[in-house]
């Protein structure tokens, strides 16, 4: 089974709705995830495998935000788990500065320098890949779809739910 990292917008009133109500929250991300037009897929965003690498490299070259694994916890109470843990939120202020900070960090030069056996000793998941040798390249258009993702959200306000599911 793959971790795969997921990110759901919401905006101001769908927010305060997700914060009283845990499990409208699932439901309404379950229910974008499932539909197929492009309404959903605005909403919606994955970064299938390359979440843990992304975040290696983006660590690495100081990213001023944690746009892998959201920045609060959700003050929900215990049990509400999307697959490896519940979502964390990242609020629309950190989202607009994550999208300020993205002509900082190039998906072209993002992994300059990061070489597969940095990967592997770095136990970044998932790890085989890089043991076995592979080009980290994979993972900047990963990035520069996150990046599109996450423009879209500021420009209209909106907040993530991020997780590994």
């Amino acid at each position: 089974m793959s971790m795969i990292g997921n990110y759901l917008r919401l905006g101001p009133a769908e927010l305060e709705r997700a914060l009283r109500d845990p499990d409208w929250a699932a439901g309404h991300a379950r229910g974008l995830y499932e539909r197929e037009d492009a309404a959903a897929a605005a909403r919606v965003h994955e970064t299938d495998k390359a979440w843990n690498a992304l975040d290696f490299v983006l660590t690495r070259r100081g990213f001023p935000v944690d746009v892998v694994f959201g920045e609060e916890d959700m003050p929900w109470p215990a049990g509400h788990d999307w697959g490896y843990g519940p979502p964390r939120l990242l609020a629309a202020d950190r989202v607009r500065a994550a999208a300020s900070a993205l002509a900082a960090h190039n998906p072209d030069t993002l992994t300059s320098g990061v070489t597969p056996a940095d990967l592997a000793a770095a136990n970044v998941y998932p790890q085989a890949i890089w043991e076995r040798g592979e080009d980290p390249d994979w993972v900047a258009s990963h990035w520069l779809s996150l990046g599109h993702y996450l423009r879209a959200a500021a420009r209209e306000g909106d907040a993530l739910l991020i997780w590994i599911s």
